[in-house]
């Protein structure tokens, strides 16, 4: 929070996040919601702690389930629902197995592109800020996204500031496509210290988010209204279009939980050699 060039290393991932949401909108849009986020990097973590040592057990239903019990994410029938929905999208795929209970699971080589663009973009931001070479490294090793992303994930599940956000952040990571509006509205804000307790982002309404982000206009209708309710964000004119302020606290609330997640990834990549 207190490096000078964290904000933009935040506007440079948020428009990262975005434009893998325009690669592959379904998917994305399934993913912006917090505890589908979750189930899904639980899912990768056991797809390559399995892909790195055999001995590890393997993608299942339940072996997802009582990860994801143990650590309070999500219920059993939750996880049953979201590998269907992950298979539904050809995000994992059934692994050849003589057990026909087990039934295995594997990340397709698709699911491994949308992770390691979401892993190399987070990297490119944290070595703007200090003219590292973390990017350098995952792209000349394949492993290092195999060797990080359980332990990250692992470490985003046990950290409460991480999974229990700010009241503001959670209104919009608990809803539908919430994740990639807020990303959108907070890759907006200016570079500069934020001075004052609104600043302006530009036109937004609820006609665009619904057209952008691939959802109701109801919806985003709901959504902009009850953020504007809390003092979040409001419009210089009388209805919720046109020139748009979000307040200070919003975007405070918004580095502060971004900065969990990045001082996570970054520890974990120091340690890896």
């Amino acid at each position: 929070m207190a490096n000078a060039s964290f904000a933009a290393a935040l506007r440079d991932s948020a428009l990262e996040l975005l434009a893998i949401h325009r690669r592959a909108p379904r998917i994305v849009r399934y993913v912006a919601d917090l505890q589908k986020w979750l189930l899904s990097q639980a899912a990768l973590a056991l797809h390559f702690e399995r892909k790195l040592d055999p001995s590890c057990p393997p993608l299942t239903v339940s072996n997802l389930a009582k990860f994801l019990v143990e650590n309070h994410i999500a219920s059993h029938n939750t996880a049953v629902a979201h590998v269907k929905e992950m298979a539904y999208y050809k995000l994992f795929e059934p692994v050849e197995t003589t057990d026909r209970r087990a039934k295995p699971l594997q990340a397709s080589a698709y699911a491994e592109t949308l992770i390691r663009q979401w892993f190399e973009g987070h990297l490119r931001s944290l070595d703007g800020m200090d003219a590292g070479d973390r990017c350098l490294r995952s792209e000349a090793d394949e492993t290092i996204l195999y060797r990080a992303q359980p332990r990250i994930a692992r470490r985003l599940f046990n950290h409460p500031d991480w999974y229990r956000p700010p009241e503001s952040i959670t209104l919009f990571v608990r809803s539908e496509s919430g994740s990639n509006i807020l990303h959108d509205l907070m890759s907006r804000v200016p570079l500069a210290p934020v001075v004052g307790e609104r600043t302006w982002v530009g036109d937004v309404s609820a006609r665009l988010t619904a057209a952008e982000y691939v959802i109701s206009r109801s919806h985003a209708s709901r959504l902009l209204a009850a953020a504007q309710n809390q003092g979040l964000l409001g419009w210089e004119a009388t209805q919720m279009s046109g020139d748009c302020w979000i307040s200070a606290r919003f975007v405070l609330d918004y580095r502060r939980w971004q900065a969990t997640k990045f001082s996570v990834i970054s520890e974990v990549l120091s340690s890896i050699r």
